[in-house]
């Protein structure tokens, strides 16, 4: 199911761009009327995109963006009148993909969709690619230090890798678990 939430305080702004998404592809479509609700319903439903104007009451658009961004994580696409370089440059920090000018006119709102989904997806791919490689590095900083201590009690370095590769395998843990309960009981494993 495709699910977008469209945010706007007027509701033919609302209903103008929900149907816009229907002919997109969009099945499932939830509207708020304000940034504090557009916060909470992407936290609870989970759009794969978001649409909002920028200028409401409650909270603004940005504000709200930038919640989601950190809450509930999907591709923001702005809906505004305003072009100003201060608002545009606060969009960006706050996570938001694309941005729309209005008057609202499908020609443009359907490239900005599409950009914002491509560049959603592309950050979010590298953002897991970073945290596995930090995870990847943490471990290998993990296994070089319990190594060091094993060494230090007189095996050569290819040793002590045998050894924590050895009791990873007997004891069906991985090589990170097992040099942290090396580096736990300092180097006293038989």
């Amino acid at each position: 199911m495709k699910k977008a939430l469209v945010v706007d305080d007027k509701k033919e702004n609302r209903r103008q761009v929900a149907e816009a998404l229907v002919r997109y592809g969009f099945t499932d479509i939830i509207e708020a009327e304000n940034g504090q609700q557009a916060v909470e319903l992407a936290v609870s439903h989970k759009p794969i995109l978001i649409v909002m104007d920028v200028g409401m009451p409650v909270m603004d658009g940005i504000t709200a963006a930038e919640k989601i961004s950190k809450k509930a994580p999907a591709p923001i696409v702005l809906l505004t009148g305003k072009t100003d370089a201060q608002t545009v440059e606060r969009a960006r920090l706050a996570g938001v993909m694309n941005y729309v000018v209005k008057p609202f006119r499908e020609e443009q709102f359907y490239p900005a969709v599409d950009l914002a989904i491509h560049h959603f997806v592309c950050e979010s791919s590298l953002r897991d690619e970073v945290d596995k490689l930090k995870e990847t590095l943490e471990t290998r900083k993990v296994i070089e230090k319990a190594k060091g201590l094993l060494m230090k009690n007189g095996l050569s370095e290819d040793e002590a890798y045998r050894r924590i590769q050895k009791m990873a395998m007997n004891n069906r843990k991985s090589l990170r678990e097992v040099a942290e309960a090396i580096l736990l009981t300092d180097g006293m494993v038989g």
